[in-house]
């Protein structure tokens, strides 16, 4: 090593540091400190229902990380996916709950109507049965869902327009006859109508909740932000038949 080297590199080195302060590029990268994201001014919950193959994983999963898939197995017991989205200048957090539709689920997928504030009852317009079975969809939203519970109808597979069994018109008369109820006809797999379905839900969901809880007063509500639950809650009691199918 040659004498005075270590001398020169401290030198150097300070020279460089004191260029760095004179205007010159800067030493040191810089640590400014990223803004945390802003948290959700509420966290609402959905759920799905709807007979066997109706494609309520395909909506919910085509809303959610914009992906289909063409031979999606049957959903066991229940599942549940994430969604945050912004409407009318607030954060929602969607908790969205993909429900079985299998009979042989209904006693674990009944306890999760009840703190559902939107239900989205879906049928395939290919298959008539998966039609027919509504009128056994809303009795079980009679007997344990919230009554102020925002409802919509959903027509899936409507990329298979040339198998239809179910008209439009039939649709919609169905979801005439339920207080409060809206229809739209979709495709999961188009990606047709289906952000609408959701943001439309959320939409109204909105619009009903009072003036105080839009102000963020929402400490005693049952729209504030709680732990995600690992388990469904406990299952409520029947409610009187209050609509009519």
């Amino acid at each position: 090593m040659e004498p005075g080297s270590g001398l020169q590199r401290r030198a150097g080195a300070g020279r460089e540091f004191a260029a760095a302060a004179a205007g010159g590029s800067p030493a040191l990268p810089s640590r400014r400190r990223k803004q945390p994201p802003r948290p959700a001014d509420f966290k609402l919950q959905v759920i799905i229902i709807g007979s066997r193959g109706v494609g309520k994983t395909s909506l919910m999963e085509r809303f959610t990380d914009d992906t289909f898939c063409e031979a999606c197995k049957s959903t066991v017991g229940v599942d549940f996916k994430i969604k945050t989205v912004e409407l009318r200048g607030k954060k929602i957090r969607l908790q969205i709950w993909d429900t079985a539709g299998q009979e042989r689920f209904n006693s674990i997928t009944s306890a999760y109507y009840r703190s559902a504030k939107g239900i989205i009852l879906v049928y395939d317009i290919t298959k008539k049965e998966t039609f027919e079975d509504l009128p056994k969809w809303m009795k079980m939203i009679d007997k344990y869902a919230s009554e102020d519970a925002e409802l919509l109808l959903v027509g899936n597979k409507l990329d298979c327009e040339v198998d239809r069994e179910i008209t439009r018109q039939q649709g919609e008369k169905f979801a005439q006859q339920i207080t409060g109820m809206r229809f739209c006809e979709a495709s999961a797999k188009d990606n047709f109508n289906v952000d609408e379905i959701f943001l439309k839900l959320v939409d109204d969901i909105l619009k009903k909740m009072p003036l105080d809880v839009m102000r963020n007063e929402l400490s005693n509500s049952i729209l504030s932000l709680q732990p995600e639950p690992e388990i469904p809650p406990e299952l409520p009691p029947p409610r009187p038949h209050v609509r009519c199918c």
